[in-house]
């Protein structure tokens, strides 16, 4: 190994201090191997030029690795911080990476003299209280369906509250207390807040003792309605306990991260199923963003734990801090050290000593096994439909006979058009490549100074948007087949725009939608004057140009709707004289939207900042 390794790295690696830091591996053309930590830099970067590698794995990285870099820390913590932020921000191709863009959905209680209940999915705001976090929107949903059917906490948005005059449906189905017309008081509505609050954090003793406690003494007061309500309170609670089904319920469990991994077909699967106030809310599934690990090259099962670990709760951002539970429960791999850096720093993290158990008893131990059934399934799936899409690209590839030998590389931009009548037209452009959808690299153009409704010349704007430095681009990003949504007008246009800028019009494929718009009657159409082909339903190749094709329908459709939302949301402030984007942001941020505006007294429009009295009458005067 180390005669294919350059001698100048070699004498670098012999210059290392023996100080804790971070390393990173570079190559030929200065890209980002890999990162990683060491306690003593000069005797971790020299094991890796030695001739016993421990994994194949390492073996392919170190024979492409031409130069590093090196920083020093004041300790292993510190090393493993900095590690785990530059693998977030350079994502290495031979780093384990779990990257999701998705953040955790909440329970919100808003800050409201009569708070709100409501999903929310973001940036915590210090206003409102924020309950969870849950593994996904399901569990937020029911746990506000229970917390209305027990509680009856509002749910509607402060503009609609702040405007009823008599109660809405949800009043007359028992799901709330209707505080927006005074069906309830102050106190009273107060002390169900505060009952749901402790329900979210897990005291379902406490809260039912309260309601028994109120049954009895309404019924000692001869208010026969009243703990009639309140028997009925309890007898839902209890349903609600019951339905979460008698092992998924622990009192005094409190919140416990359960976390169990499964390794098959060159894939690993991490699944983190999450008890928040004693309640088994679900669990998701993590994969890691490396590409297929081949089968002999595959990580150590405590390895893909501690990568995921450090990246999925030591992040900087506010909502990490809240991820971490009190009680972590993990898959244990025999002959794994504990790693008490890692112990330390959840533990300086969370501001509390995390508890860490690798072989759990009772109710925890069921937990851990549900995990692990849940990693295998959610593993064979991903490798199921992984395969299903290799064949259908394959399909692809042999159809349109490309001269591609790894599948994987194979590379598809397809474009769409959506608008509503000319108004707000927007083009999108979505990435295949290496079998699935590339979200991170989708586009969306805003297509202005053509004819509304003009699709063709759209069509050529933002080709010649995405192509017009098509050399520039790196060649693993040139595609090999460009789809345009559309029959031979549009395939005519996209060919127009390759000529003009000399490309290769054997990439633009068009897809024709057939009679009835009925799937599988689909045409691929060509530039190039090859005759069009009609695969059919069964044809895995059209399959996947429609996946390809819906997609970016849908991604047009959604940036288009947002689009117009916008215009049509702002439009009427803009007319207004002396109203600029920063005074228009303030308004619509004090009172939810233009709505909120319109139903707005000039006395409530002047207490926002920079707006005057005569300003205030004038704006209520042009709205109304």
């Amino acid at each position: 190994m180390s005669n294919e390794t350059p001698e100048t790295l070699l004498n670098d690696v012999k210059k290392l201090p023996g100080l804790p830091g971070v390393y990173r591996f570079f190559d030929e053309a200065g890209q980002i191997l890999y990162v990683g930590k060491a306690k003593d830099l000069k005797k971790r970067v020299n094991s890796y030029f030695q001739r016993n590698l421990s994994s194949p794995r390492i073996e392919r990285m170190v024979t492409r690795i031409r130069s590093l870099q090196t920083t020093v820390t004041r300790t292993e913590t510190e090393a493993l911080i900095l590690e785990n932020n530059l693998i977030k921000e350079l994502s290495p191709p031979f780093n384990i990476l779990f990257r999701d863009d998705k953040s955790y959905p909440y329970v919100m209680l808003s800050g409201h003299q009569y708070p709100r209940l409501a999903y929310y999915r973001g940036r915590v705001d210090k206003r409102h209280q924020y309950f969870g976090p849950f593994p996904n929107s399901w569990a937020v949903r029911n746990s506000i369906q229970i917390l209305q059917k027990v509680f009856q906490i509002r749910t509607c948005e402060d503009t609609v509250f702040k405007n009823r005059s008599r109660p809405c449906l949800l009043h007359q189905i028992h799901r709330c207390s209707a505080p927006c017309v005074g069906r309830i008081t102050d106190k009273n509505y107060a002390e169900d807040v505060n009952k749901a609050m402790k329900f979210l954090e897990g005291d379902h003793a406490s809260v039912m003792a309260e309601f028994e406690k109120a049954m009895f003494t309404y019924s000692e007061n001869m208010q026969f309605e009243e703990a009639a309500m309140m028997r009925d309170r309890i007898a839902d609670l209890s349903q609600v306990l019951q339905q979460q089904s008698m092992d998924a319920v622990a009192e005094g469990e409190g919140d416990v991260d359960v976390l169990a991994i499964a390794m098959k077909g060159g894939l690993a699967c991490i699944n983190l199923a999450m008890v928040r106030g004693g309640r088994h809310l679900g669990d998701r599934a993590y994969f890691p963003k490396m590409g297929r690990f081949k089968e002999d090259a595959m990580p150590d099962g405590d390895e893909v734990m501690q990568a995921f670990i450090t990246q999925h709760y030591l992040s900087d951002d506010a909502e990490s801090l809240k991820l971490i539970p009190r009680v972590m429960v993990i898959q244990d791999f025999k002959d794994t050290p504990d790693n008490e850096e890692l112990q330390q720093l959840l533990n300086d993290k969370a501001g509390k000593k995390v508890q860490i158990l690798r072989q759990p008893q009772g109710q925890r131990k069921h937990w851990l096994t549900m995990a692990q059934n849940n990693a295998e399934l959610a593993l064979t799936k991903r490798l199921t439909e992984a395969g299903g899409q290799e064949a259908r690209t394959r399909s692809l590839i042999d159809v349109l006979n490309l001269d591609i030998e790894n599948a994987e590389d194979l590379r598809i931009e397809c474009f769409d058009i959506s608008h509503t009548s000319g108004e707000a037209t927007q083009a999108s452009c979505v990435v295949y490549q290496k079998h699935d959808m590339q979200s991170s690299e989708y586009r969306r153009f805003n297509i202005n100074d053509i004819i509304p409704g003009d699709d063709y010349a759209a069509m050529r704007q933002v080709l010649h948007r995405r192509y017009a430095n098509f050399q520039e681009i790196p060649t693993e990003k040139q595609p090999h087949i460009v789809l345009v949504d559309g029959g031979k007008g549009q395939v005519s246009m996209a060919k127009e725009v390759f000529d003009e800028l000399g490309l290769d019009i054997h990439m633009i494929v068009g897809i024709a939608k057939g009679e009835g718009r009925k799937v599988g009657l689909e045409t691929l159409i060509f530039a190039d004057q090859r005759e069009p082909l009609t695969l059919g339903l069964e044809s895995p190749a059209l399959l996947l140009t429609a996946q390809i094709r819906d997609e970016a329908h849908r991604f047009a459709i959604t940036g288009m709707r947002a689009k117009r939302q916008k215009a049509r949301n702002v439009s009427r402030l803009e007319e207004i004289e002396g109203i600029g984007a920063k005074r228009r942001q303030k308004l619509l941020a004090r009172f939810g939207g233009l709505k909120g505006v319109v139903n707005a007294t000039i006395e409530e429009l002047q207490q926002v900042e920079g707006i005057s009295k005569a300003l205030a009458e004038q704006i209520y005067k042009q709205l109304h």
